[in-house]
């Protein structure tokens, strides 16, 4: 028989996808499933975004190109980080990868040794762990505390560190909390990694998802020092409803991008040819589309959050999200009491009894490293949004 490696059976399996696939087998029945656990915009990509990918066919540009980019595209994306970051970066900084987690995956593997402890705040993004654990680093988490709207301090990061701290992964705006950085807030890392000589991986990808006056800024920005410290990660796949292209990108010192693209060059190779044709038009084609789609969730944020307010009758709270598309309602209200005599022990019961007795689907804050919250995505119409509010309120007022 086959034997598992060690590092693969360390690798958690995805709740998220347990839950994904019993909702689809109630949707196949014909049940009407309300879906809080969407994590990509419920839009179309633009229309010239796909006419770029036909062209790209018609003109034969079907043929491999270079593994770490295809130039053009590697150029497209140095004046996007200059124009819209005040980053500057030659072409051969930028890695063109499969997605932004496949950005995030190269960029661990290429950096941590066995052993390195990687600082990640905690709520986190589900794949942060795996990837560290798969490429032999140890995930040390660092608590975001729901009083200060889920966002970790420099002291906090300052005080967790070890002499086998290598990285921080750092996340604004967060999944899953909604959470965005000031700058202020953000230099204060900064500085704390400065003095530490901590590698940063900055996950950038839902930037130009934010709301209510707030602003996206890198922490690769703070200084000359923290950008050689910095990898940028970044991509198409929330911001312009790109999420089956499956292209993401990095910026990276160069030669920490020169051992990222020998590393892919024997992996993946390069991202197939349409798409990255497809994403020079995203990246320097007409935003009305995306500006649209922000200004939609914009609204379907403000609605939810409306409900939410209201929701605390009922016992629940929430933290405001100032980016992304998600919310944390904090359901821990309803631990300890039973629905239909199954006794309410953690998030992931909240989310299995749910999807049973009322046909919502979303994502239990177990899996982000925090059982007392669910998250809710409005990515998704406010009909929708407030039909699966009032079940959840059903099914709270149902618990014994």
């Amino acid at each position: 028989m086959i034997k598992i490696s060690d590092k693969v059976k360390a690798i958690a399996p995805s709740m998220t996808l347990a839950i994904s696939a019993r909702a689809n087998e109630l949707k196949a029945a014909g049940e009407r499933v309300i879906n809080f656990g969407v994590g990509e915009p419920d839009f179309d990509t633009p229309a010239h975004i796909v006419q770029a990918a036909k062209d790209a066919l018609d003109k034969g540009y079907t043929k491999y190109v270079a593994a770490s980019g295809l130039p053009k595209l590697k150029k497209a994306v140095v004046r996007k980080l200059k124009n819209e970051n005040n980053l500057e970066y030659d072409p051969s900084q930028i890695i063109i990868s499969n997605g932004a987690k496949h950005s995030i995956f190269n960029a661990v593997f290429a950096t941590v040794n066995e052993g390195d402890e990687v600082l990640i705040p905690k709520p986190y993004w589900l794949t942060y762990p795996e990837i560290v654990k798969a490429c032999g680093g140890v995930p040390v988490y660092v608590m975001a505390k729901y009083r200060h709207g889920y966002k970790v301090t420099a002291s906090q990061i300052e005080n967790m560190i070890t002499p086998k701290t290598k990285m921080l992964i750092f996340n604004s705006p967060c999944n899953p909390t909604g959470a965005v950085y000031t700058e202020e807030e953000i230099r204060k890392i900064a500085d704390v990694c400065e003095r530490y000589d901590l590698t940063v991986i900055s996950d950038e990808i839902y930037e130009k998802l934010i709301y209510g006056g707030e602003t996206h800024f890198s922490i690769a920005g703070c200084s000359p020092k923290m950008k050689e410290q910095t990898i940028v990660i970044n991509g198409v796949s929330k911001s312009y409803a790109m999420t089956g292209w499956r292209l993401g990108y990095l910026a990276a010192p160069e030669h920490v991008a020169k051992a990222i693209a020998s590393f892919q060059s024997h992996s993946t190779s390069n991202v197939n040819t349409m798409t990255q044709y497809a994403v020079i038009d995203a990246l320097e084609g007409d935003k009305k589309p995306m500006e649209d789609m922000v200004a939609t969730f914009g609204r379907r944020r403000a609605f939810m959050l409306e409900k939410l307010e209201k929701m605390k009758e009922y016992g629940f709270d929430y933290v405001k999200p100032d980016g992304a598309f998600y919310a944390m309602l904090l359901c821990d209200n309803l631990y300890g009491k039973s629905y239909d005599g199954h006794r309410i022990k953690g998030s992931a019961d909240v989310a299995e009894m749910l999807l049973d007795y009322k046909k919502v689907a979303l994502t239990p804050g177990v899996v982000f490293g925090d059982d007392d919250f669910i998250r809710l995505s409005y990515a998704l119409d406010e009909k929708d949004i407030e039909e699966g509010l009032n079940r959840i309120i059903e099914f709270a007022e149902g618990c014994e």
